[in-house]
């Protein structure tokens, strides 16, 4: 399918994909940081934000989108950045079309099989009945009974908004679902992809650890590594201003 996409900037293309429960506006600040320099094509996939909904997901479907919409872009080469999920699918992309990819970010992930780390919230936004949902304030004390961290909470009810007189989420919470043991497997391509790749850890996450440098070097040969101290998954969110300027030393390097 072809995806939404928030298009800012001049130049070389650089494509970002968002994490699980995402949209492109979580990766807005970078965005704006690499519009100066860039044409930044920011992306929501499928079954999240203003994309379409489907009801199959997997690292190679997603990628089939990404490729499908950077053809209707007439985007022959990009450079790609993904958080997360969005790590995964950036990993997928290059792998499959390793010539289309002139440089690789991948954001607190690893190309391996993930632990199942998002059971409690699935199930909570299942039990929320939107037709019934008389507020915000509402959907987010649902949410606590199950999923006690604020900050895990308010990333979520971002994606909550209404249209007439009821409350929707932006992403496919049933689709999300059914398809998260394929959102927790490792990319299905075997590349290698021969780019250069930039592996940008949290310090404090356990996503991105020592013992995936194997995999890592079988299937991203030409990789290096930054880690951000005092930060988790959310990296980006965290230090923006240190995200930022690894990215683009990169990118310019």
């Amino acid at each position: 399918m072809i995806l939404h996409t928030e298009i800012t900037g001049q130049g070389q293309a650089i494509v970002l994909i968002h994490g699980l429960f995402g949209s492109y506006e979580n990766l807005g600040v970078i965005a704006r940081a690499l519009a100066g320099q860039w044409q930044v094509i920011n992306l929501d996939m499928r079954n999240h934000g203003r994309s379409g909904w489907h009801d199959s997901m997997s690292y190679a479907l997603m990628a089939e989108d990404v490729k499908e919409t950077l053809d209707h872009l007439g985007l022959e080469q990009v450079m790609l950045l993904g958080h997360s999920m969005g790590g995964k699918i950036a990993m997928e992309f290059a792998l499959r079309y390793p010539d289309r990819v002139n440089k690789l970010i991948l954001a607190d992930i690893s190309p391996v099989q993930n632990k199942p780390r998002h059971l409690e919230i699935l199930s909570a936004l299942d039990g929320i009945e939107l037709d019934n949902l008389q507020s915000r304030q509402q959907a987010d004390q649902q949410l606590a009974l199950s999923v006690t961290e604020t900050g895990v909470r308010q990333f979520l009810l971002k994606s909550l908004y209404k249209e007439g007189e009821r409350f929707r989420w932006r992403f496919n919470v049933k689709a999300l679902i059914a398809n998260y043991p394929q959102l927790l497997a490792a990319p299905s391509s075997k590349g290698p992809y021969p780019g250069p790749t930039l592996f940008i850890k949290g310090a404090e996450s356990d996503y991105l650890l020592p013992e995936h440098q194997h995999q890592i070097q079988q299937l991203f040969p030409h990789s290096k590594a930054k880690v951000i101290m005092g930060t988790g998954h959310w990296l980006h969110a965290e230090k923006p201003v240190a995200f930022a300027k690894i990215v683009t030393d990169f990118l310019l390097s």
